[in-house]
């Protein structure tokens, strides 16, 4: 004998989550890969810790006695060295060419100590 009604599976609503027909990956919607994030971090790193060393040279060139003129400038060079140090590093970890107009960015650090220690 026949049933006169058939099993029939009630319809699941879209928004539920049906483990028989899980949901297509969607592409890469701005999702960055672990290998660009790694990447950004470590840039990151390196721009901040030599930014940081830059500015305690620039700092400690304050704190040099005021006849020291040419030991102060040396500091600040010492500063704008390591400073293009960081941004050289920082492109060549993106695998962009190092040598390219930010690289004068470094100095700026030295620039503005410069500025305040021989200026103002």
């Amino acid at each position: 004998m026949t049933d006169p009604m058939p099993d029939i599976a009630p319809r699941r609503a879209r928004h539920l989550l049906d483990p028989d027909r899980p949901r297509p990956a969607r592409g890469s919607s701005g999702a960055m890969s672990t290998e660009r994030v790694q990447m950004w971090v470590a840039a990151a790193l390196v721009v901040t810790t030599l930014g940081h060393l830059a500015a305690g040279i620039v700092v400690g060139a304050f704190y040099l006695d005021a006849s020291r003129t040419g030991a102060s400038a040396t500091l600040l060079v010492f500063a704008g060295l390591f400073g293009v140090i960081a941004v050289a590093v920082a492109r060549a970890i993106h695998r962009k060419p190092v040598l390219s107009a930010w690289v004068v960015v470094g100095w700026l650090p030295a620039v503005i100590g410069a500025y305040l220690l021989f200026v103002r």
